[in-house]
């Protein structure tokens, strides 16, 4: 008689059998069941669903936003600015070499519309400004020798004189005599000054698509002699007047030249590449970049001295400016298609449709009253049992077909 084979152990066969099953996981293919499921409200949202997805993608993202593009933001620009004209005061006629700080041409410059004259200061002793906290006083006790405030104009004395007018005193400093506030001349400047022509030269350049461009027309008739900007029919001109400038920014003139303020020009370069490159225009804009509603702070103004000799001894003007400040301000963007971008928004767009089966699959699950006869069909459950007829000992076998029947206890008819 044959001796028996050995038994193999229960746990050698689990493992083997799992290897196979890993194994052949490895090799098939699996694809999602699809379960039609006839409900008229249930279509009209999964398709209502769908729908606006698409056009989100197809409407905003590809053609508002131009997502199939690759995008550079941020230009590299150069700003030149050229002033002309001439205006005058109570007392003299200024040009532009005068009222135009700093004279360099730069992106940010000032237009002086109203100045406020200390002349003849030299150095010396003299009353301190009334404006300095703690300056007045009634006798040399209450100015102490020596201190220096920084908010003032000197070094105090440790005396206490008469005020420039007026019965008050004030504590006596050493510095450059007299203080602004006691002989201060106002002059307006701005009388003539919203016909003053400003010329902002811009050239931008993105590098990613090597492509350049600038805000003056190719002319050789001496275009710019005469002509004034006009967003229709002067865009390359870049040559404004300050008037235009102001009321473009929606400023009173007269009393933006009195107090001084910060206006911004705003030049835009939004281009699309795809298009020809004279679709690539600038596009400007004008407004107050100061907080004028902001009485601590508003307005705009600045100090500037001018400085000779008289007898051998240094003797200074004092210039307290008032005026237009003048900031432009380059941005934009450009944009050319991408097949790498496209491809990813396209993706994107067709995995999103797929949020309809999500949305309309949480509601047959979750609100409607055959919601677990929707999950039967849906979800297949299967029991991993012993084979039948299989000797004790033998441990848990391979399901038969029997076993592996899937769980449908009801048709798709009662959906």
């Amino acid at each position: 008689m044959a001796a028996a084979e050995p038994k193999t152990p229960a746990g050698t066969a689990a493992a083997r059998r799992l290897a196979r099953s890993c194994w052949s996981a490895f090799w098939d293919y699996e694809t999602p069941k699809v379960i039609v499921v006839k409900n008229r409200r249930l279509g009209i949202v999964y398709r209502t669903v769908q729908l606006l997805i698409l056009l989100y993608f197809v409407w905003y993202v590809f053609i508002v936003q131009k997502s199939y593009q690759d995008r550079e933001t941020g230009p590299e620009s150069s700003v030149i600015t050229k002033v002309k004209g001439i205006t005058s005061s109570e007392h003299k006629v200024w040009d532009v070499e005068e009222y135009v700080k700093p004279p360099e041409g730069g992106s940010v410059f000032s237009i002086i519309t109203r100045i406020e004259v200390t002349p003849f200061q030299t150095l010396g002793t003299c009353a301190e400004s009334m404006r300095v906290r703690n300056a007045t006083c009634d006798s040399d006790e209450d100015c102490v020798a020596g201190q220096l405030d920084m908010l003032g104009n000197g070094l105090r004395t440790g005396r206490c004189v008469p005020y420039y007018h007026g019965s008050s005193k004030t504590c006596e400093v050493s510095a450059w005599c007299p203080v602004e506030d006691g002989a201060s001349v106002s002059q307006f400047l701005g009388k003539m000054a919203p016909n003053f022509t400003i010329l902002i030269k811009n050239s931008i350049h993105y590098p990613k698509f090597q492509f350049s461009k600038g805000n003056i027309e190719n002319r050789k008739d001496g275009y710019l002699k005469h002509c004034t900007f006009h967003e229709v029919s002067d865009l390359y001109c870049p040559i404004f007047k300050l008037g235009y400038i102001v009321e473009q920014a929606g400023e009173n003139f007269t009393q933006l030249a009195h107090a001084g303020g910060v206006i911004g020009v705003i030049i835009n370069w939004d281009c699309d590449l795809d298009l020809s490159a004279s679709k690539c225009n600038p596009k400007y804009s004008f407004r107050r970049l100061d907080p004028k509603h902001v009485p601590a702070s508003s307005g705009y103004n600045f100090r500037f001295a001018k400085y000779y000799k008289v007898n051998g001894s240094t003797t200074r003007t004092l210039i307290k400016a008032y005026g237009i400040r003048i900031d432009v301000i380059v941005h934009g963007q450009a944009g050319k298609f991408s097949l790498i971008p496209t491809i990813i928004n396209l993706a994107t767009a067709l995995t999103s449709i797929g949020v309809g089966s999500f949305l309309c699959d949480w509601i047959l699950l979750t609100f409607m009253n055959k919601n677990k006869v929707y999950s039967h069909k849906k979800f297949d459950k299967m029991v991993d049992a012993p084979k039948r007829g299989a000797g004790p000992g033998l441990g848990a076998s391979e399901p038969s077909q029997q076993d592996c029947a899937l769980t449908d206890a009801r048709g798709l008819a009662q959906l």
